[in-house]
């Protein structure tokens, strides 16, 4: 069993920036990957950033260039820093560990 808790969500302007971290605990034995998704109302759950276990890092052509995905194995944590935000970005950010366990999520809103 493993648990994850997201954190750093918010409301921010257009054209600024978040950092989400997500903290893992349990059973989080040598994971595959861990990465965020969102999900905007209305949509689907949509890929942001993946990061493997050798620090390969995937990102959806959306966020490419704009978002940064980044873990720290020795504290169980993998972060996403997002800049220049968009209000299409705005979505239930949620935190998976081997795609298979998620966090309850954390709201992000871009508005003026």
């Amino acid at each position: 069993q493993v648990q994850l808790a997201e954190s750093g969500g918010g409301l921010v302007q257009p054209g600024g920036s978040l950092r989400l971290s997500c903290a893992a605990s349990g059973n989080i034995f040598r994971p595959y990957a861990m990465g965020w998704y969102r999900q905007a109302p209305g949509k689907p759950r949509e890929l942001v950033a993946t990061i493997g276990s050798g620090g390969g890092t995937n990102y959806a052509g959306s966020v490419k260039g704009r978002f940064t995905i980044s873990g720290d194995n020795t504290k169980n944590t993998v972060d996403l820093q997002m800049n220049s935000l968009q209000s299409e970005d705005t979505a239930v950010y949620y935190c998976t560990y081997n795609f298979r366990f998620w966090g309850p999520g954390t709201q992000v809103t871009v508005s003026s």
